[in-house]
Formats: structure tokens, sequence, C-alpha cells
């Protein structure tokens, strides 16, 4: 997880998934005190020692979540409303959106069979 989108790793890195929760957990993670949270001592890092994805995990311990499809047309109006953003803010939509930048929307799924 980097928090940025940096145009360099694009074609140059293999996406391996998307967070979809526990984002902040590794947010949590304390920043060194150097710049761009570099740690000037190598013993105050936490390293993350292990991870997985949820398809890996056994059935019993993963989580019920409902992720939108992305190949919908209600997906594709999301990701068109995020590209051109009409808020007050913005004084010109940018015509573009970068991945990370692209919410996919999650929520519990309701109990029962699925």
């Amino acid at each position: 997880m980097i928090g940025h989108s940096p145009r360099q790793l694009d074609r140059n890195t293999t996406v391996v998934g998307r967070i979809i929760r526990g984002a902040e957990l590794l947010a949590s993670l304390p920043r060194g005190d150097e710049p761009m949270g570099f740690y000037s001592d190598s013993a105050r890092r936490v390293p993350i020692t292990a991870m997985r994805v949820a398809a890996d995990a056994p059935a019993d311990d993963r989580s019920s979540l409902e992720v939108m499809r992305t190949d919908t047309t209600t997906f594709a109006a999301l990701i068109e409303a995020r590209r051109n953003r009409r808020d007050a803010w913005y004084v010109r939509p940018a015509g573009y959106i970068d991945v990370c930048s692209v919410p996919i929307p999650v929520r519990e799924a309701a109990p029962g069979p699925r």
C-alpha cells in the first residue's frame, strides 16, 4: 500500500488486489521521523510480517462482504461521476481518474445463504 499513484509505476508493477476492508489498520502504523515517513532508526520499523488474499482464507475466516460489480452500468456511472466531478470546489472536470481514486462500494452481506 503506497497511498498515492506514482505514474512511473504504470505497466511496471503488478496489482495484487485492492484493500476493501482494513486499510485503517495499515494507516495506523507509525510513520518514521524522516522525510516521507522513513525511519532514522530501522529498529523502530513495524514490519508487515504476513498477509493473505481473502480468497485464500478459509471460508469461516472471511468477512461476509458484497462488492459492487465493476462490469455494470451503475459502476460505469460511478466512474464517470468521479472522473468529471461537478462539486463546487472543482473549476473544471479533469476528464480522467486514476485507478487508485476509484472507490469500489462495499457493504456487509445480508445474513443467510448467498
